[in-house]
């Protein structure tokens, strides 16, 4: 019995402990680290028609679905599906590894 109660306690600390640490993810942690308002997004049409932020610093990259004033899926036309457009490459002093 005193073993049940250990391993519960132990395994109840330790599911608490994962919650002790919240991210900051508007943050850039990368080789070149700033904050995302810095960078430039452009927009990723999916599969479907649909409009995605998309940001790309050279090292990591950032994906966000647009979403209009109701909470719905933004789909613009702006490009074709499975193309990125605009200037979302700006602000990063990385180049591209081909």
């Amino acid at each position: 019995m005193k073993t049940t109660k250990a391993i519960v306690l132990l395994f109840a600390g330790l599911s608490l402990s994962a919650c002790a640490t919240a991210v900051d993810k508007t943050v850039d942690r990368g080789f070149d680290s700033k904050d995302l308002s810095q960078l430039k997004a452009g927009i990723w049409v999916d599969p479907q028609g649909c409009d995605h932020w998309i940001i790309d610093d050279g090292v990591e990259g950032y994906l966000s679905q647009r979403l209009g004033p109701s909470g719905r899926p933004v789909c613009s036309g702006a490009a074709p599906s499975g193309v990125a457009t605009g200037p979302f490459k700006s602000g990063s002093s990385f180049p591209d590894i081909l």
